[in-house]
Parts: C-alpha cells; structure tokens; sequence
C-alpha cells in the first residue's frame, strides 16, 4: 500500500506528488494524459517558467517526481473508496481504474481539474487557445493592442470585456446576450463598440455577425462554463460550498478525512501557478496529517 494517490498529473497534481515525494513517502500519479491547456501555445505568469509550453512544463515536472521515487500510472480513476472499517485518523482507500487495475493507500490527492464547456458556436473549439481565449491574464498579452472582440453569451461576459479592454483599445463586445441595465453604458465609457444580435461563427478572420457580416478580429474572448471534474469527490460524499464547489479547507482537506484536493477541480480561477501552490500546500498539509494522526 502506498501513502499517497494522487489524481491527475496537471500542475496541482504533480506538484502535490513533488513535495510529498521529497517528504519520501511512497506516491503514485494516475493520469489521462489530457491537460486542459493541452490547445494554449505557452504558460504564462508563472515566475522562471513563463511562455513554457504546457506539455514541456508537465515532462519536467513528470521527471522532478520521478527523481524523488514517484510512480505513475497512465488511465482514468473509476471510483475511489473508504475501506472500512478504518479509523477516522487513519483511513485506507481502495482506488479502482477504469481498465480494474487497484491501487490502496493512506491518502488521496484529487487534482482531476475542469472541463470548458464553450457556448454552441461554431469555430469556438477549433480556436480554443489560438484565436479564441478566455483568460486576459493568461493571453492578454500576446495579442494586446490588435482588435480584439468579447462574444457576451455569459453573465460574467460585461466583466471580462472590461478587463480584455485593458490590453486594447480596439474593443467589440458581440452581445449575443442581450445587455442587462447599466453594462452598455459601461462598455461605452470604456470606448468599447457593442456588435448586437446573433453570431454565427468564429474563426481565425474574425466574427461572422447577423447585423454587420465578417467583424475581423485578431482574437475573440469568451467565457466558457467551467465544469469540475469532481466526480470522484462526490461519490466519496465531500461536502460543497454555496457555490457548489466541493468545499476544502485551507490546506486542500475536503470534508471526507484522507482526502484531499487542489486546483481547478474545487478552485475554476486557478491559473497554472496558483494550482501548482494549492497542490504544494494539500502536500504538506497531507504530510502533517499523516505524521500527527489528523485528517
């Protein structure tokens, strides 16, 4: 029985198994293979590693594990489970993979991030991390000062026209959705030219509209739904917050003692960083438990 499983080897994950690996307890990552961020060119705002392209941030972590005695194995967790009868202060899970290989252990780290569900557009997919974005932090600048549009399909889509409006001042809000009270007025103050009506297709060229035909733009910013892959976590009966994120406290222990999650999969704002620190902080707060009796 090893100490730890961690699921999913993004950047949560494997930092998780970094630190825990140097705290030389046994872990083994159990990952698909497939990154959220697989599309995007480079990771961006991460100190020393900034325009890295995600799939070599990930081989270097990969390898940094590996050098502390880490294992992974590739494929998909089916169903985590409590062995019972078991002490609240030392639990034992019995994890199951999609293809029947079991892994047991102590503790379990559950990294499995989210899934962007794009608004039903097409070209939106085929764009997703070149021409399309969603995270003026993460791309703003590789594309400031060209002509940028925002596709309002979403609430928060006003909001993240005022932020996008940042990195250029050659701004089109496309409100698919409909302005509520007091955002066109915003936009406006903001210099930013709203598009209404229907959008029916995204593309390299720009935004085919109802209203004004091809809108050419550099790159289009959307908001997707984000959906956590938390499965895992409510099948073992975590407890969810308000906003219906399963609730972990703040060192990544969820409500069900022995496990643990980190990044997108209980936090959707998470960059890459900042879901590389909350792995490294449910390491350590794992460890502690592990070495005093506690959750």
């Amino acid at each position: 029985m090893d100490d730890v499983v961690v699921v999913g080897g993004g950047a949560a994950g494997l930092n998780a198994a970094l630190v825990l690996g140097r705290a030389r307890r046994s872990v083994v990552v159990v990952d698909s293979g497939e990154p959220r961020n697989a599309p995007a060119e480079g990771v961006h705002g991460f100190l020393s590693r900034d325009g890295v392209p995600p799939g070599e941030l990930l081989g270097v972590g990969r390898d940094e594990v590996a050098r502390y005695g880490g294992r992974f194995v590739s494929g998909r967790v089916a169903r985590v489970e409590r062995v019972e009868p078991a002490r609240e202060a030392d639990p034992e899970f019995r994890v199951e993979l999609d293809g029947g290989e079991v892994l047991r252990s102590r503790r379990v780290v559950v990294a499995t991030g989210l899934r962007d569900e794009l608004p039903d557009v097409p070209g939106l997919r085929e764009g997703w991390g070149r021409y399309v974005l969603h995270c003026p932090y993460c791309h703003g600048f590789e594309v400031a000062d060209g002509p940028l549009g925002v596709l309002g399909t979403h609430e928060r889509s006003p909001h993240q026209a005022l932020l996008v409006r940042e990195w250029s001042s050659d701004l089109v809000y496309f409100a698919v959705r409909p302005l509520a009270d007091g955002e066109r007025e915003a936009l406006a103050a903001r210099g930013v030219r709203v598009v209404d009506g229907p959008v029916s297709a995204v593309s390299a060229d720009g935004v085919e509209t109802a209203a004004e035909g091809l809108v050419a733009r550099r790159a289009v910013f959307v908001a997707p739904e984000f959906r956590p892959r938390d499965g895992v976590l409510d099948a073992l009966g975590c407890e969810r917050d308000d906003a219906g994120l399963v609730r972990v406290d703040a060192w990544g222990a969820t409500s069900v003692p022995g496990v643990y999650a980190a990044g997108n999969v209980v936090d959707p704002m998470a960059q890459v960083v900042s879901s590389a620190a909350a792995g490294a902080k449910a390491a350590v707060g794992l460890h502690a438990g592990l070495v005093f009796g506690l959750k």
